[in-house]
């Protein structure tokens, strides 16, 4: 999956060379840029309608949870006198996409037969996201009718059977994974290294892939806390702040715009994220033994919300290395 980069070729490149099946992305102008790659483009956020015609021209798999959407979907296709697989998502208790009633997934399921520009290729499902579920063994119990139905419905042999993201990984790890799951869409897992229901980092993989550094833009002694009647940030919330008496406070040219300043990992370990605004990341150098100084680069280490957000902003200078 190579949504948390925006498409960027070189780790499309990387994962190829690796041995993926496919790419996946969540937006389609991360697919437009995926073009030239031959193996198969999966668009792995449920489209809109809107965007039928660009699901249908720069993806060839789509995961999908509408019939509404399906039918626009099949007309496109129909334009274009191209057929588009689809992978039916079923809700497992995620509570993000997907059939939640079964007996609707069923009845559903019939009325695809009349979109002849549509191939259902298999069943997938999602968990770890909105409603931050793990997956367990359990999760699946009821795949495997869900299998024999499609199989019979849909005339296959080998569905796909797309188990979930790095959140599911874990079962791989430990051998419980059930055996008729034979995909995931793995991007947290191969970037950050790390797998997404119990974080945790794998030894054979690398952390520090993802390095962000940014520029000191001031650098004074002020008070610990904010002087005065306490109010809303610019983001609406109402932030705490203890008192620690004089700090040795930067600012960083970046800010919430492009990173959630929690989802940083300075290198320098006597460095504390305090707080950030828009534009100025704030950071207290009271304990640290370097003597920093205004136009010093401070550098970070990125987990998956921070890469993410870096990795897809316009004012990030993107620099990659081999």
């Amino acid at each position: 999956v190579t949504k948390c980069v925006g498409g960027i070729s070189e780790v499309a490149d990387a994962f190829i060379n690796a041995g993926v099946v496919a790419l996946g992305d969540s937006r389609i102008k991360n697919l437009k840029l995926l073009q030239n790659y031959s193996i198969p483009k999966w668009l792995i956020r449920i489209p809109m309608i809107s965007e039928a015609q660009d699901v249908i021209k720069y993806s060839d798999v789509s995961l999908n949870s509408e019939i509404k959407v399906i039918n626009s979907l099949n007309e496109e296709a129909k334009l274009l006198n191209k057929k588009h697989n689809i992978i039916l998502m079923i809700d497992h208790g995620d509570l993000r996409e997907g059939w939640f009633n079964i007996d609707d997934f069923y009845e559903d399921c019939k009325k695809l037969k009349q979109f002849d520009f549509i191939e259902v290729i298999g069943i997938g499902t999602n968990s770890n996201c909105a409603g931050a579920i793990i997956p367990e063994p359990e999760t699946f119990k009821s795949f495997p009718e869900i299998i024999t139905f499609i199989k019979e419905e849909f005339n296959l042999n080998d569905p796909i059977v797309s188990g979930g993201n790095s959140g599911a990984y874990y079962m791989v790890e430990n051998g419980t994974i059930p055996k008729f799951i034979n995909n995931l869409r793995l991007g947290e897992l191969l970037l950050f290294g790390n797998e997404t229901s119990f974080q945790k980092q794998y030894d054979y993989l690398n952390q520090d892939v993802f390095n962000l550094v940014a520029e000191i833009i001031e650098l004074k002694e002020k008070p610990s806390k904010p002087i005065g009647i306490s109010g809303k940030d610019a983001f609406g919330k109402t932030p705490v702040f203890e008192d620690k008496g004089i700090q040795k406070r930067a600012i960083l040219g970046i800010g919430k715009q492009d990173i959630p300043p929690e989802d940083l990992i300075p290198l320098d370990n006597k460095i504390n994220v305090i707080t950030a605004s828009s534009d100025h990341l704030i950071l207290d150098l009271t304990n640290c033994k370097k003597k920093y100084q205004v136009g010093d680069k401070i550098n970070f280490n990125c987990t998956y919300g921070s890469g993410l957000r870096a990795s897809t902003s316009d004012y990030v200078k993107k620099i990659i290395k081999h």
